[in-house]
């Protein structure tokens, strides 16, 4: 089974396992579908953290593909340009792109096929061209001033004859497949083995052409960004040769017979699992799938996770996270009496965990630019909005093969929009650096050689003590409630896969966004208009500031699941808003 959201990325996936390869090659394959397939939402350039379960292990692992900061990136650098948030777009919020070297680390530890397979169907595309999504080119259209006026590199990538691309063309990206293929040519003659080629392309892409791309493009040419002032870059050659993607163990949380897993809190994953730890403690059941009660209740659980993600979430190995004590049944119980019968308004309320003091930014987020900004053109995270801005989009793919191996990731970042395309490569990077606090002393403060705390945040989930499903969304701030709201349909509101990614979504905007301007809405939730006006009316009784959306525009779920002996049933289940989503298998 196969399920993600674009069709293409799908359908490579399944052909993957239909032609003998396992779910690593065929979520490696996909994976860089994607980035041609949704090129607004994801490219090489991007990241992508990964949960996978490998069935000759029996452990799930967790692929960190967060590149991290550049070494010159300081908070006293920035501040000393003027600025002060890191910018949403151009080449100062570069970190390293991790991407590449993670879905090269798990087809080299757990797949089967080579390097010149899995890239293939990706070259193909790139090459050949695919049909342009409607949201690909409204994309370009809101950018197409910035483009030909500020980022021209960009307007001779993604304005084909000068022009937008109608929705429904063939949009190519000959430079990105070439690039591909010099890394496929590179990587055969350097071994005769698939190890051996695996681990050459990896040392072209972070010691080779493309990392000298990177840094010459960053060190030589300097773009205009939302400060609305012109920077050239800060990563260096240096900065990409001493990365590398790792292997972790994931953060779990045990909840009624489920054990979900989700990345470390360089991630925003183990607000998904201080979620699970306060509703814990909730009859949801009882509430009634969809109630005012039941909706009150995880908003309410929702706004006290992520206060403490404010407060003491970043990169572990720059900072001290007592993710234990966090998710520790004592401090749970404490914080859960804070969920009174009216919705909290007022200001973030983190805990205090280990009798720590907690800490958020001294900067009050807003919905204006900073001074001196002329256009929010392409900054924070896709889709794009009418006015330009973007905000909560990105991929997803869910996969599990006959042996029983499953792997659910999220990629995201140097989508289109972000910075200025790099003419040699046919890509840009990604801006995640703009999820950094230019303030010292927070667990997320910008740090040389630091992971910034991600939005992206794919999951996985054990049925008492099996493997069981692996799942996940775009969404940015929204993706570990949106996944939090699917996985509790299921496992409280009695839906199968495809009900529950169906089911109308909501989620909190009380929070700090993650991506540039940084605004917050203090009591303002979302809710789809599918929703019993009834319990809307209820939920603005308690004190919601409820904004009703339109039917089938939150969430983009998707899903795969393996059932438990003796019937061992695949299942898998993808998002139809927006008509792009799709499952497979057989």
């Amino acid at each position: 089974m196969v399920a993600s959201t674009h069709w293409l990325a799908s359908a490579t996936g399944m052909s993957v396992l239909e032609r003998g390869g396992n779910a690593f090659d065929a979520a490696v394959a996909a994976g860089f579908v994607l980035q041609v397939a949704e090129p607004h939402l994801n490219g090489p350039g991007g990241e992508v953290p990964i949960l996978l379960w490998n069935e000759a292990e029996q452990k799930v692992s967790v692929v960190s593909g967060q590149g991290v900061a550049p070494a010159a990136a300081t908070v006293d650098r920035f501040t000393g340009l003027g600025l002060d948030l890191v910018p949403g777009t151009g080449l100062l919020a570069a970190t390293v792109p991790g991407a590449f070297g993670a879905w090269m680390l798990m087809l080299e530890r757990w797949g089967t096929w080579t390097l010149a397979d899995v890239l293939e169907p990706v070259i193909s595309y790139a090459e050949n061209g695919v049909p342009v999504l409607d949201r690909v080119a409204g994309t370009i259209e809101a950018v197409e001033q910035m483009f030909t006026e500020d980022w021209p590199t960009s307007a001779a990538t993604w304005l084909p004859d000068g022009r937008v691309p109608e929705a429904g063309s063939r949009l190519a990206n000959p430079v990105l497949a070439a690039t591909y293929r010099r890394l496929v040519a590179e990587a055969e003659a350097a071994s005769p083995t698939r190890e051996g080629q695996i681990a050459a392309a990896r040392d072209s892409w972070y010691r080779g052409f493309v990392a000298e791309a990177i840094a010459k493009f960053c060190a030589e040419t300097a773009w205009k960004d939302t400060s609305g002032k012109v920077h050239g870059g800060l990563l260096t050659a240096e900065d990409l040769a001493g990365w590398e993607a790792t292997v972790e163990d994931p953060l779990t949380f045990d909840y009624h017979g489920h054990t979900v897993c989700k990345t470390g809190p360089w991630g925003q994953g183990p607000a998904f699992l201080q979620q699970l730890a306060l509703l814990s403690g909730f009859d949801l059941s009882g509430m009634g799938h969809l109630s005012a009660d039941y909706i009150h209740t995880i908003i309410e659980c929702s706004k006290l996770a992520f206060a403490d993600r404010e407060a003491w979430y970043g990169d572990p190995d720059h900072a001290d996270v007592p993710v234990e004590t966090l998710l520790g049944e004592a401090y749970n119980a404490e914080r859960r009496a804070l969920v009174g019968p009216l919705a909290d308004a007022g200001a973030l309320r983190p805990g205090s965990p280990d009798g720590r003091a907690p800490r958020l930014t001294t900067r009050a987020p807003g919905d204006t630019a900073p001074a001196g900004t002329t256009s929010f053109a392409g900054a924070g995270e896709p889709t794009v909005r009418s006015d330009g801005r973007v905000r909560g989009d990105t991929c997803h793919l869910d996969v599990v093969d006959r042996h029983g191996n499953m792997v659910s990731a999220t990629p995201s970042g140097g989508w289109l929009q972000s910075s200025p395309t790099i003419p040699d490569l046919g890509f840009c990077l990604g801006t995640r650096a703009q999820m950094f606090w230019l303030e010292e002393g927070l667990p997320n403060s910008l740090r040389p050689g630091a992971r910034p705390r991600t939005t992206l945040s794919p999951s996985f989930a054990l049925r008492d003590g099996k493997p069981w499903m692996a799942f996940g969304t775009p969404g940015g701030d929204q993706q570990d409630q949106w996944s939090l709201n699917f996985f509790l349909s299921v496992v409280h509101g009695g839906l199968n896969l495809q009900e529950a990614v169906d089911a109308p979504m909501f989620h909190s905007e009380h929070f700090p966004s993650s991506f540039f301007p940084r605004e917050s809405r203090p009591g303002v939730m979302m809710i789809e208009d599918r929703v019993d006006p009834a319990v809307v009316e209820e939920l603005r009784r308690r004190g919601h500031q409820v904004e009703v959306q339109e039917s089938w525009s939150l969430g983009r779920l998707s899903a795969v699941t393996r059932d438990a002996e003796p019937s061992g049933f695949l299942r898998a289940a993808a998002n139809p808003r927006g008509a792009q989503g799709y499952a497979a298998g057989r």
